[in-house]
């Protein structure tokens, strides 16, 4: 396979939107008030991480602690599989690489059919380790928000070496790729803040330098509070950088910037456009410590009320099939949850939102025309 072969399915890849076009048939149930199982979910194995990124929103996140192992992965994966489930992410508020559940997870989780992938740092993942997962994960998208070493070390809170055994372990990745040993994409992710904009560009010859498949530019989630200070007026001064970038995507790797949500945040100070939050049936976050709540955002013990369950205390079938999850859900699409003021910036479900939002305001279901995109069990 040639080098503009490996890149073209990526080019074509959804990197900035939402894949539910393509699942009428559970919008549909869902319509009907029909109990359908989430195509995705996002989780972490653990809330550890051996880096400390300035812009972390795991530090807002904390709930009581409980330790995932592999036999809950096993019942929670099996659960995933038999109730319809199509794809499970490990990205959420922890790096899951260093779990000593990592790797049962993404192999189990392959050999049930589900569609397995991995947000990381990438540190960990060298060698055996790499070798161990690579094969059964479907994308794996390294978290990398400068692409010179001194700069990593400031924004990511990292150790000297770090850099550059992140660099290296990103070049295994391309190789094991290029020599037929896996079908992974291989993607890298920008959180990014105004004051990064230096880095914007040395990022982006870095992801082609490497052979990355892409390098996404993505806004910084911020709570209902504003807790890190995330500067949305100062991001449109940023658009000629960003533009910049994404015209320095070449036939083996795309720069795509997510624009949708940057140019959200710019308007309009990250406010919503919609009230009711319907994405959580469809697209489900766990902390990593085993706590089930709608999203990412609602995983701080102050919104107890919105907690569904914890996969280490119950399986997760019983914990979808019980009164109290569905009675969240329906909290959460109903007059008594507005998304304006009691949620953080554009979180993980928000283009899922929009497109339901529209959907329940009369805009008519229109089957997507053409091929699949790539990645289509994360919506």
């Amino acid at each position: 396979m040639s080098i503009s072969q490996l890149g073209k399915e990526h080019i074509n890849a959804i990197l900035d939107g939402t894949k539910i076009n393509w699942y009428h048939d559970r919008v549909l149930a869902w319509n009907r008030g029909e109990r359908i199982a989430p195509v995705t979910i996002d989780m972490a194995l653990t809330t550890t991480c051996n880096m400390g990124c300035v812009f972390c929103y795991r530090y807002l996140q904390h709930n009581k602690q409980y330790k995932i192992t592999s036999d809950h992965m096993t019942r929670f994966l099996d659960n995933c599989a038999e109730i319809g489930v199509k794809g499970v992410s490990l990205v959420s508020d922890g790096e899951s690489s260093i779990s000593p559940a990592y790797e049962h997870t993404i192999r189990y989780g392959a050999s049930l059919g589900l569609s397995m992938a991995s947000g990381t740092n990438a540190y960990l993942l060298r060698d055996d380790l790499l070798q161990a997962v690579f094969p059964y994960l479907t994308y794996l998208r390294i978290n990398i928000s400068a692409g010179e070493e001194g700069r990593y070390n400031e924004i990511m809170g990292a150790k000297s070496d770090m850099f550059e055994q992140v660099c290296n372990n990103i070049r295994s990745m391309v190789r094991l790729k290029k020599e037929g040993k896996s079908s992974c994409t291989v993607g890298m992710q920008m959180v990014f803040m105004p004051e990064f904009e230096d880095q914007v560009i040395p990022l982006a010859k870095l992801a082609i330098e490497l052979g990355a498949d892409y390098l996404v530019i993505k806004h910084c989630s911020d709570d209902e509070f504003g807790t890190l200070g995330v500067k949305y007026g100062d991001y449109e001064a940023c658009y000629p950088t960003l533009q910049a970038a994404e015209a320095m995507s070449t036939g083996r790797t795309t720069i795509k910037v997510k624009w949708s949500k940057i140019q959200e945040c710019s308007a309009n100070g990250a406010i919503r456009s919609y009230q009711r939050c319907y994405g959580t049936p469809f697209l489900l976050q766990i902390s990593g410590t085993g706590l089930v709540a709608p999203c990412g955002m609602l995983f701080n013990k102050r919104y107890k009320d919105y907690h569904m369950g914890n996969i280490t205390e119950q399986s997760f079938k019983s914990i979808w099939e019980s009164p109290r999850y569905w009675e969240i859900v329906g909290k959460l699409a109903s007059s008594q949850f507005n998304a304006q003021k009691m949620c953080g910036s554009l979180c993980l479900q928000h283009s899922v939102n929009k497109y339901l939002d529209r959907y329940k305001k009369g805009m008519p279901l229109i089957d997507p025309i053409g091929e699949p995109p790539p990645h289509l069990g994360f919506v």
